[in-house]
């Protein structure tokens, strides 16, 4: 099998900024005052989150975190830009803030790993974050059912588990630590007709396939391509305008650290 390129593709990824940035301006309007500190961009990506913050937040330290170099690359307006593995990081000083924008479905045990992260801010701070949690809808499910049944030897599935839990969960896994407001909203996103394939598959491309096309050859890739496109005609039908109506939803929550 030949190798396929691991990092992120900001182009790619930022064809549909508008979308995914208004789950983060909804996030980002919940996190209230701050004690002193710094701020982070946990995930930062190409920064798409970073004007707002530091609007939100002027004056302070603002740190972006992510794994991605062509993501990083991409980022401004940031005082320091940290290149690591965000299950692993640890900050130099406490912040004041932690800011997750959809990064932290991609990692594991977040029983663990949210507490891990409360621990980490100043006395009194915020961890705020906000997951998709679209992993049993239609865009999601077909991915996983058209990929296993095309290439049973690369992909199975038999004991898959979501990646974020609810909204309840989290209150419950984060409350002993502080106050915490967690919510759950569904976006009716219009997306556009595309030069090629389903506007679903295009949103799709730049996040949720990316694990499934970086273990394929080319061709492999371009046969999940069009049969995920086909499945997806059904699923989510056209509009006149050759688009279609994407349901999505995305888990959030807000931590007020006590003491």
């Amino acid at each position: 099998m030949t190798a396929r390129p691991q990092d992120w593709s900001p182009g790619t990824y930022a064809r549909f900024r508008g979308l995914r940035l208004r789950p983060a301006m909804d996030l980002l309007a919940q996190v209230g005052d701050l004690p002193d500190g710094p701020v982070v961009d946990l995930g930062c990506g190409d920064g798409a989150v970073g004007p707002a913050l530091r609007q939100a937040f002027p004056g302070r330290r603002l740190i972006g975190v992510d794994s991605s170099p062509a993501m990083l690359a991409q980022a401004r307006g940031y005082d320091a830009l940290v290149e690591t593995d965000i299950a692993t990081w640890h900050p130099a000083g406490r912040p004041a803030l932690i800011f997750s924008n959809a990064a932290l479905q991609w990692l594991g045990r977040h029983s663990q790993l949210m507490p891990h992260l409360a621990r980490l801010l100043v006395a009194d701070g915020v961890l705020a974050v906000q997951m998709p949690g679209q992993s049993l809808a239609p865009s999601h499910a077909l991915l996983r059912e058209t990929a296993a049944r095309l290439f049973p030897d690369h992909f199975d599935f038999a004991d898959y588990q979501p990646p974020v839990a609810t909204p309840d969960d989290y209150w419950r896994m984060l409350s002993y630590l502080g106050q915490v407001s967690a919510w759950e909203t569904t976006y009716l996103q219009h997306l556009p007709a595309q030069a090629e394939g389903h506007p679903v598959r295009a949103f799709t491309e730049s996040t949720a396939m990316r694990p499934f096309l970086q273990r394929l050859t080319e061709s492999e890739a371009q046969h999940l391509r069009s049969a995920y496109d086909l499945a997806l005609e059904v699923a989510y039908p056209r509009l006149p305008d050759g688009g279609v109506l994407m349901p999505f939803r995305r888990v959030f929550f807000v931590l007020h650290v006590t003491g």
